[in-house]
């Protein structure tokens, strides 16, 4: 039997196209460089609840960009993370939508993700004209956070009442 699927990573990104063209791909994420480099494309789905997101460009979750892999390389401000780049992009409209998965890279196909590859207008990438900050690449840095706070979390996560929450800190 003859495997007809078009293997891809489905990516939920903050970025939007303007910045992926401008570094050339997708940044920075933990990933297994080889795993990533097999597939031969990437699905991006708009993250606006990122805090570095690009807020506005898109809907929540709207698959928005598919973009040929022509590499995975390591960052160079970050070495545990990875960019996925990119020598052809095509732009989507009303192609479905970030599936709820656990992970921000998913390992799968175009045809499980409901794209028709016949279907997508390439065009070739620019060439990269930026290169991403080191406070691109990070994560914020985590606030403080109260006592209040961290109970009223808790007991909405776990449906209790804050009272029923008990926090020890151990120094």
């Amino acid at each position: 039997m003859i495997d007809m699927t078009t293997s891809a990573l489905a990516i939920f990104t903050g970025k939007a196209t303007p910045v992926v063209l401008e570094v050339g791909g997708s940044q920075s994420w933990v990933l297994d460089q080889r795993k990533a480099r097999s597939n031969k494309y990437a699905v991006l789905y708009f993250n606006e609840h990122a805090p570095w997101s690009t807020k506005g460009y898109t809907a929540h979750r709207a698959a928005f960009f598919v973009g040929r892999i022509s590499d995975v390389v390591q960052s160079e401000e970050a070495p545990d993370r990875f960019t996925v780049m990119f020598d052809q992009y095509a732009e989507l409209k009303n192609a479905g939508e970030w599936g709820g998965w656990r992970n921000p890279i998913r390992y799968t196909t175009l045809e499980d993700l409901g794209i028709d590859e016949s279907k997508l207008e390439f065009k070739p990438m620019p060439e990269p004209t930026a290169t991403p900050s080191p406070e691109a690449l990070s994560p914020p840095t985590p606030q403080g956070l109260t006592i209040a706070a961290a109970k009223a979390g808790l007991a909405a996560t776990f449906g209790v009442s804050p009272d029923a929450i008990e926090i020890i800190i151990k120094g």
